[in-house]
C-alpha cells in the first residue's frame, strides 16, 4: 500500500506530460522544391539567407536513375558540372543546373542530355551550392545532385 502512492503521482506524472506534447520533437516544415525555377541567370538578385544550405535529393525509382557529377572546383573558381549518363537516361529530356553564390548570386545553366556533356559555371573563391535537375519525358522532374562545392586552396 506504501508504494501505490508514488507509483500513481509518478503514473500521473506521466500521462500528464504526455497528454502535453513534450514528448515529441518540433519539424520545420520543408520548403517545397519549385518545378518552375528561373531558366535565366539573376545576376545582382538579393541575396538569400538560406541558399547555402544543402537539401535531400528526390527519390528518383530505379529504372529512371541518372547523374550528374559537380567536380571539384578549379582554381580560377569555377565549377565543372558532368551530365554522367545512367539508366533513365534516354528519359531525359532536359536538365539544369542552378549554382547559389555565397555572394547571393543565383545563376542556371542548361545541361546537355548525352553522357559526358559538361558545362562551367562561374563561382567564386568561397563555398557555393550547385543543384542539379531533370525533367523526364513523363513529365516528372528530379533534383538528382545538390552539394556544396568549396574553393581549394592548395
Amino acid at each position: 500500500m506504501q508504494y501505490t502512492i508514488p507509483f500513481l503521482a509518478i503514473l500521473l506524472l506521466c500521462a500528464a506530460i504526455g497528454f502535453a506534447g513534450c514528448t515529441g520533437t518540433t519539424s520545420t516544415p520543408a520548403q517545397p522544391a519549385t518545378a518552375g525555377a528561373p531558366a535565366a541567370s539573376q545576376a545582382g538578385a538579393a541575396p538569400a539567407t538560406n541558399n547555402l544550405v544543402v537539401s535531400p535529393t528526390s527519390v528518383v525509382p530505379d529504372n529512371n536513375q541518372v547523374s550528374v557529377i559537380v567536380q571539384e572546383k578549379v582554381y580560377d573558381a569555377t565549377i565543372p558540372v558532368v551530365f554522367d549518363g545512367g539508366k533513365g537516361q534516354y528519359l531525359v529530356k532536359s536538365a539544369r543546373v542552378v549554382l547559389y553564390t555565397s555572394d547571393g548570386r543565383v545563376i542556371t545553366e542548361k545541361l546537355g542530355i548525352n553522357k559526358g556533356d559538361t558545362v562551367t559555371l562561374p563561382g567564386t573563391k568561397q563555398t557555393d551550392r550547385v543543384v542539379a535537375y531533370v525533367s523526364e519525358s513523363n513529365g516528372q522532374e528530379y533534383k538528382v545532385t545538390d552539394v556544396l562545392s568549396e574553393y581549394r586552396t592548395r
